[in-house]
């Protein structure tokens, strides 16, 4: 059973640790906006700021929907150090880099990252998945993986 349980765990896909560096209150019942650096677990030299809405107990309170975050965020990715590219997915469907729970069962918010060879950029795409109805919602960012020549 504990043969079969690593296996299992090593199967997951690694996913982006991140750390909260901010937080910015929006109202009067304790809404917040967070922000968190993510760094890509498969290519070194990347940092990632994504920020999301957190609503407050008493928001939840008064408008109901108890479990449900707003689907809402936004990224911004950077090189912050020598670039250097792991084991990625290369297809055009890219990979989850991150994800984190929205919603107590429907929804979660994601960041992919999709490799464009033609351009030598990696492309960051957060968005949210939901079960019942997908969302529009998103935010897009690129790193590029050239060097600009010197004059």
């Amino acid at each position: 059973m504990k043969n079969i349980l690593l296996a299992a765990l090593i199967a997951l896909p690694a996913t982006a640790k991140s750390e909260e560096v901010g937080k910015v209150g929006v109202d009067w019942v304790g809404n917040d906006i967070v922000i968190e650096a993510l760094t890509d677990p498969k290519v070194q030299g990347v940092t990632c700021h994504l920020s999301y809405f957190d609503r407050s107990i008493i928001d939840r309170l008064s408008q109901g929907n108890w479990f449900e975050d707003p689907s809402n965020a936004s990224i911004a990715c950077r090189q912050t150090g020598p670039i250097v590219i792991g084991d990625i997915d290369r297809s055009d469907g890219g990979e989850n880099v991150f994800r984190e729970r929205q919603s107590v069962l429907l929804k979660s918010l994601r960041v992919k990252r999709i490799y464009d060879e033609a351009n030598q950029t990696l492309i960051y795409l957060a968005h949210a998945t939901e079960l019942t109805q997908g969302s529009a919602k998103m935010s897009i960012s690129t790193v590029p993986l050239y060097v600009p020549v010197a004059d």
